[in-house]
């Protein structure tokens, strides 16, 4: 069994999702010439428009959860301009969620960003952390007093991950986010900016980060705040003690420490990685593997969630964990053995408040287009018609239980 209260639901990111993002700095790097993108996002799953549906039959199922993100280059498509029209979409959005009994978890930053932001320098630009927060308060004064959880920013150490353990976690792993050209590059110094990245400097993230605390802090609504980060299991195999005690430090553990002044930490876990003394090992031989490529290893969620508790001393939600597979029945078996890893923690005095399933449909999924399904639900490419998946059924009944089934 899980605390009463457990969070129980599945999450999404706007661009992937919601279609149509035509000032995002994604959409114009996937209509690029030459493009690595496998296919432009186009209308993704229409669920901009298709939202009540979707969020209707995740309460259906039982499920009591629904993390999703607000588009930043919808809010503000050019710098200082707010689209009240889009504002009250996402309040509406909120909204829906609380007319079905459904927490909405909302993600201020998932990767895409807005044209101009990113054409400034994105991240690295000096003026960055006052911009975010700019658009945190505008959109905090909209949303915040129907919003009890927020994540201001997604996977902020996924490029320091990269740099510096040669490999890049779950859906992140995309040249679309401008991880190929770290992956190029010849030692961390390296330093992506495409698609408005910074250099993998956590005081950078970690200033964008408080200053948009502050900002939601202000009011109105008093949500839990805190940032989501991308958390691989990393192993050390014989001889990759040290370089496992050092990537794991500057790629996890320095990142962690940041939440130490919030009020939560998002755990997004998807496998493990064995570090080597020279390198990262491919999975061990006759290992599944999933759609992507990654080792089917569930316990890596337990381990993760329990490395956050320790480092970053504050509760645990877990924002993002699940895998790419056309096989639902092992959808089913990977949950649940990651699940029964998060139950032996809270059993252990960890404090995980929810789990929220990546994700909740089949949807783009950076530049591998939409050929990975990580979702719950199908969805039909021709009509955007959605179709429950029995791992969907499967989470919800373990929702009604707040236990496993």
């Amino acid at each position: 069994m899980f605390p009463d209260g457990f969070l129980w639901g599945a999450a999404t990111a706007p661009h992937q999702v919601e279609g149509g993002n035509v000032g995002s700095e994604m959409w114009r790097s996937e209509w690029m010439p030459n493009s690595t993108f496998a296919e432009p996002s186009g209308d993704a799953c229409d669920h901009y428009h298709r939202y009540p549906q979707d969020i209707a039959t995740l309460a259906g199922l039982g499920l009591n959860a629904y993390r999703f993100g607000v588009e930043w280059a919808r809010v503000e498509p050019e710098e200082g301009y707010f689209s009240r029209a889009a504002l009250d979409h996402y309040r509406r959005m909120v909204a829906t969620c609380l007319e079905h009994g459904v927490t909405p978890v909302v993600t201020y930053s998932h990767f895409s960003l807005p044209r101009w932001f990113a054409a400034a320098g994105g991240w690295s630009n000096p003026a960055a952390p006052d911009q975010f927060a700019r658009y945190a308060a505008r959109l905090t004064a909209h949303i915040g007093d129907l919003v009890p959880w927020v994540c201001t920013l997604n996977e902020s150490n996924v490029i320091s991950l990269l740099l510096h353990l040669r490999v890049a976690p779950a859906a992140a792993r995309e040249d679309g986010l401008g991880l190929a050209e770290a992956l190029r590059a010849p030692a961390p110094a390296g330093t992506p900016k495409r698609g408005g990245w910074p250099p993998p400097d956590v005081e950078i993230m970690a200033k964008v980060h408080r200053r948009a605390v502050e900002a939601i802090k202000s009011g109105p609504g008093n949500p839990a705040v805190g940032w989501t980060l991308a958390l691989i299991d990393i192993q050390a195999a014989e001889g990759g003690e040290q370089r496992q005690l050092a990537v794991r430090q500057a790629a996890e553990l320095d990142w962690l420490e940041v939440s130490r002044d919030d009020d939560f930490v998002g755990v997004q876990t998807y496998t493990r990685e064995r570090v080597g003394s020279e390198k990262v090992l491919p999975p061990p031989e006759g290992a599944a593997t999933t759609q992507t490529g990654w080792e089917v290893y569930p316990p890596a969620l337990g381990h993760t969630v329990r490395l956050a508790a320790e480092h970053a001393r504050v509760p645990i939600l877990v924002t993002e964990n699940g895998m790419a597979t056309d096989d639902d029945d092992a959808r089913v078996a990977y949950t649940r053995a990651a699940l029964h890893g998060l139950a032996a923690a809270v059993a252990d005095g960890v404090d995980v408040r929810g789990y929220l399933h990546w994700t909740l449909l089949d949807n783009f999924e950076w530049t591998s287009g939409f050929a990975m399904t990580f979702g719950l639900i199908a969805v039909d490419r021709t009509n955007f018609a959605r179709a429950v998946k029995p791992s969907a059924r499967w989470l919800g009944a373990v929702a009604r239980a707040n236990g496993l089934v």
